[in-house]
């Protein structure tokens, strides 16, 4: 087994959560209405088949992204609303070295490739499905890798100086 300090990088805590459904605004009265979550921001893709509103739980470096998925043509992939929970985020302190020894063992990464998210960080995702080649992923589960920006590193480096 690999020892955690030979990791070139660390998962800092969740970023975002994003929920899939067929219709929004049942979405919206669940987790807006009902939960207070805030409604910082809306994007909408049609390369990633996607109407989404980003909601916030909580404030400052420790905020939880939770973002309201629905499809912008249900019969089209990526299917954001197929699985209800679709996927999940994780604060990472330097993406580009997760990504290359994550690669180099045998982690399976879904196309695209390190780019802009929807809340403007770069972002990859872990592929749900391991292959031949590639024999770890998700099991299942579409995982996002978010660089986090400086006060997000900041923050959690205090908190764990404070934990330690």
């Amino acid at each position: 087994m690999i020892q955690a300090t030979q990791r070139p990088f660390k998962v800092l805590g969740v970023q975002q959560i994003a929920i899939g459904g067929t219709d929004k605004l049942r979405l919206q009265k669940l987790w807006v209405e009902m939960l207070g979550l805030t409604v910082t921001g809306t994007f909408r893709s049609e390369r990633e088949n996607v109407d989404e509103d980003i909601c916030a739980i909580g404030d400052g470096p420790f905020k939880v992204e939770v973002d309201l998925m629905q499809p912008l043509d249900p019969d089209k992939k990526p299917a954001v609303h197929a699985t209800p929970l679709n996927h999940i985020g994780l604060w990472i302190d330097d993406l580009p070295a997760a990504v290359e020894w994550l690669a180099g063992q045998g982690v399976r990464f879904a196309p695209g490739g390190i780019r802009k998210g929807a809340a403007g960080f770069d972002i990859c995702f872990l592929h749900p499905k391991a292959s031949d080649e590639f024999p770890i992923a998700g099991e299942g589960v579409l995982i996002e890798l978010v660089q986090a920006p400086p006060e997000v590193v900041g923050a959690f480096a205090a908190l764990a100086q404070g934990a330690a």
